[in-house]
């Protein structure tokens, strides 16, 4: 039985889904919360790819029925095990012959299965669907850097606010020290699928507050039309002391080891300059991290608002902010966004 991306998003939580692509192509990217039970290894997928494309579909169709025909009952027995129960639901790239033939197999074996219709491609096109057609209400939390923007975004969530941490979701923090103490940043066709799976979660009926991230944010992208929709949308920013965004920075990188600290300053030094880079290094040498984050700051804070004049444009509301304290920030701005929408 064929199910649709929407009717899938509906019954995520009760069916297991199950991803039959190989495991290079699950790797690089999918939907979110599925398991891998590949019908074919990297290999052989290369292989029956191959006398599709130069020989013919039955050519390719044996060559998969040789490969798959011993493992019959080994599909079964994972499926099973996987399942625990639960209806399965399947895809492969296209909703075709993968998910097609392992549907087959299990519902064969008395199992409740259907899959989805277009398969991964399907999905990934859901996306763009999601953002055109629903009335979404963005609302963009700047600041410069060190302004404490990611703790701020969680202390609206805890307020009753929607929120999406592209951050959280992208294993890197934006900045040339981005990475430090993160995992592994995932590909960017991964990372679209889990900001696509956040949306899906959320009303689209009301605000989400979202950060101002470059769009790029590491090695990943933000979605084109995420991203052009964000442009749009207004954006509240937040300013802290200079020396108390300093002070939050130094609090944050200073558990890391002067050498992990060193590097980024390597890589920002044709911005920076190389008289302001080597005295950052110094600084950072003689375990003097504050002075180093007030270099860094120069360069951060010419480059944020660089981009707040030709991305965000005039902040809907500009709020002098004296202390660290995401608590009270967050209360702050929804208090004067209720002013403005009263």
């Amino acid at each position: 039985m064929e199910v649709s991306v929407d009717e899938w998003l509906k019954n995520r939580s009760e069916w297991l889904l199950l991803d039959v692509r190989t495991p290079a192509e699950y790797e690089q990217g999918h939907i979110p919360g599925a398991l891998n039970l590949p019908l074919f290894d990297n290999e052989e997928r290369a292989r029956v790819g191959t006398l599709y494309v130069q020989q013919s579909r039955e050519k390719a169709v044996d060559e998969g029925l040789r490969i798959v025909g011993p493992r019959l009952l080994r599909y079964v027995k994972r499926a099973r095990k996987m399942a625990g129960g639960k209806p399965i639901c399947l895809y492969c790239w296209r909703g075709g012959m993968r998910s097609g033939s392992m549907e087959w197999l299990l519902a064969t074996a008395g199992m409740d299965v259907r899959r989805i219709g277009g398969g991964y491609k399907a999905y990934r096109n859901h996306l763009d669907e999601l953002l055109n057609e629903k009335p979404w209400q963005f609302i963009i939390l700047g600041g410069p850097t060190g302004s404490g923007k990611t703790p701020i975004l969680y202390e609206l969530q805890k307020q009753g606010e929607q929120i999406i941490d592209f951050e959280g979701l992208a294993h890197h923090k934006g900045s040339a020290f981005g990475a430090l103490g993160q995992e592994p940043q995932p590909s960017t066709e991964h990372f679209i699928n889990l900001v696509h799976d956040e949306l899906c979660a959320l009303d689209p009926y009301k605000r989400v507050w979202m950060e101002s991230e470059s769009k790029l944010i590491g090695k990943v992208f933000i979605p084109d039309l995420l991203w052009t929709k964000m442009l749009t949308f207004p954006i509240i920013r937040i300013n802290l002391p200079p020396d108390v965004r300093a002070e939050h920075i130094a609090k944050e990188y200073g558990i890391f080891e002067t050498e992990k600290l060193i590097e980024p300053f390597e890589r920002i030094v044709k911005r920076l300059g190389m008289a302001e880079k080597q005295r950052a290094i110094e600084a950072l040498q003689q375990n003097d991290i504050r002075t180093a984050v007030r270099i860094a700051l120069v360069y951060y804070d010419k480059a944020y608002n660089k981009s707040l004049e030709k991305d965000w444009g005039t902040p809907l509301l500009s709020l002098p902010i004296e202390e660290d304290n995401p608590t009270e920030t967050a209360r702050l701005i929804l208090k004067e966004l209720d002013k403005l929408n009263k």
